[in-house]
């Protein structure tokens, strides 16, 4: 794999199922990009994909830098629809997140990738709520399933405020669990603002998101997500925050809700904007 320089500009895309590795990854090396995020739906079929991917990344010299996760029936058209859909949150829908977890782990672990992250839902304020304490003990046992394979498992945040989020990571005590930080999520789920959770949360800052993004409208609601540079995050101060913290990893773009022509059109004014700013 190569070796990234700091602030290596990456991106995550999502891996599609009628699509051969090496033609995804071709796709992302013409944008200028070396490294990303190999997000895997849960429609994405895993099984036997491993040793495509892994060639692939040794054919074009390209680095997959973590497997992220999203689950059947996840559902992000307000916050209520959020709490009930999202990540490990749901009862129902826990047992056969939890396998796949584990299975995506492992996918990761064969292709040679470090990170395993996701979002685990809208983590409760109250330790003796039923679900803080099942979903504690399933990240625990995640953590744990990582680790044997070598890998972080990085939750990514927003949907808490971030002072909810320390508390929960230094409850759950588990030396390979850290924060994949997306500035723009704390904004559309209205907790907090970025720079400032950055400063609250910088010890354990492991990856990062660039994506940008508009407050919600009233309560209840979801802000808007914008290309890079034109919400409320504001680009020079947040990759301003990540230099005085101390973070050099790779600056991974997101960018959902859109067509592929206008991704690839927001990815590439994305990296313009960032190379101004690295």
């Amino acid at each position: 794999m190569p070796t990234l320089k700091p602030l290596e500009l990456g991106c995550i895309f999502w891996a599609q199922n009628n699509k051969s590795a090496l033609e995804q990854i071709q796709a992302l090396k013409a944008l200028g990009l070396h490294c990303a995020q190999l997000g895997c739906s849960g429609e994405y079929r895993i099984e036997g994909k491993a040793s495509e991917w892994k060639a692939a990344c040794e054919a074009e010299n390209f680095t997959l830098l973590a497997v992220v996760a999203a689950y059947d029936g996840e559902d992000y058209a307000d916050i209520p629809t959020v709490e009930r859909t999202v990540g490990f949150i749901p009862p129902a829908t826990r047992e056969v997140r939890e396998a796949r977890t584990l299975a995506l782990s492992d996918f990761a672990r064969d292709i040679g990738i470090p990170v395993f992250a996701c979002h685990v839902g809208f983590v409760p304020h109250d330790k003796s709520n039923e679900n803080y304490i099942a979903v504690q003990a399933m990240v625990r046992r995640i953590c744990d399933h990582c680790a044997g394979n070598g890998q972080f498992f990085h939750l990514e945040t927003g949907q808490e405020p971030a002072e909810v989020l320390l508390d929960f990571l230094t409850d759950t005590a588990k030396p390979n669990l850290a924060i994949n930080f997306d500035p723009a999520n704390m904004i559309l789920y209205g907790t907090s603002d970025p720079v400032d959770a950055m400063e609250v949360l910088k010890g354990h800052i492991r990856s990062v998101h660039v994506k940008d993004g508009e407050w919600p409208a009233g309560p209840g609601q979801l802000g808007a997500e914008k290309p890079l540079g034109q919400g409320s995050v504001g680009m020079p101060r947040y990759i301003a925050k990540l230099k005085e913290i101390g973070y050099s990893g790779p600056l991974v773009i997101e960018r959902e809700g859109t067509t592929p022509e206008v991704w690839t059109e927001n990815i590439q004014g994305a990296i313009a904007l960032l190379n101004t700013l690295v």
